[in-house]
């Protein structure tokens, strides 16, 4: 073989294994961005600012040891279940002497990341009186792989982020458990047939 024919061999050979490092970086890269977990560090700065602030980080490894706590019996039982399979709850709540606290900005740098692909907005509602109400979902097929909510009034913010797969219907128990506030959330009411 000549060294032209033998240089072409070299690249090719060196150029595959190039080409598929990159395209398994660029699969990794579209997996992470499909992740349900949001980047709330962006409000940090409003905790110097707020008269009193909820931070609320329980990841997976938490979770499970969460779990392992509760009891089997009563509303414990329920919450271990609500849990089972999620990979963490996050929670920022500020709440401010004075309104003004908090910018647009601060707002759309959580939405922002709610419009990547995967994420749907299910909820909007705009209240002058109750302030504002965001609820987003992230579907992979038919399964619920992630929640946002989104909450503004004039003097507090709150961002709740569950991560892993979630169940609408069992949601509404999880209120009030592990930093997750009340999010208006009403079960399903049961039919006379449900019932038996």
């Amino acid at each position: 073989m000549n060294a032209v024919v033998m240089k072409s061999l070299f690249q090719s050979n060196i150029r595959m294994p190039l080409i598929a490092a990159l395209l398994i970086i660029s699969a990794t890269s579209v997996a992470r961005a499909q992740d349900s977990r949001i980047q709330l560090a962006s409000l940090d700065h409003l905790a110097a600012k707020a008269s009193q602030t909820v931070d609320v980080t329980i990841d997976e490894r938490l979770m499970k040891m969460a779990a392992k706590l509760l009891k089997d019996d009563g509303d414990e039982q329920q919450v271990k279940k609500l849990i089972n399979g999620l990979k963490g709850i996050y929670v920022k709540n500020f709440e401010f002497e004075a309104a003004g606290q908090y910018t647009a900005a601060d707002l759309e740098s959580i939405r922002t990341q709610l419009r990547a692909p995967g994420w749907m907005r299910m909820v909007n509602v705009i209240s002058r009186k109750e302030g504002n109400l965001e609820v987003y979902l992230m579907a992979v097929g038919e399964q619920i792989s992630g929640l946002a909510v989104l909450h503004s009034d004039a003097k507090e913010l709150t961002v709740v982020n569950i991560v892993g797969p979630v169940d609408l219907e069992k949601l509404a128990q999880l209120e009030g458990q592990l930093g997750v506030p009340d999010l208006g959330i009403e079960p399903k009411k049961k039919t006379k047939n449900e019932e038996k």
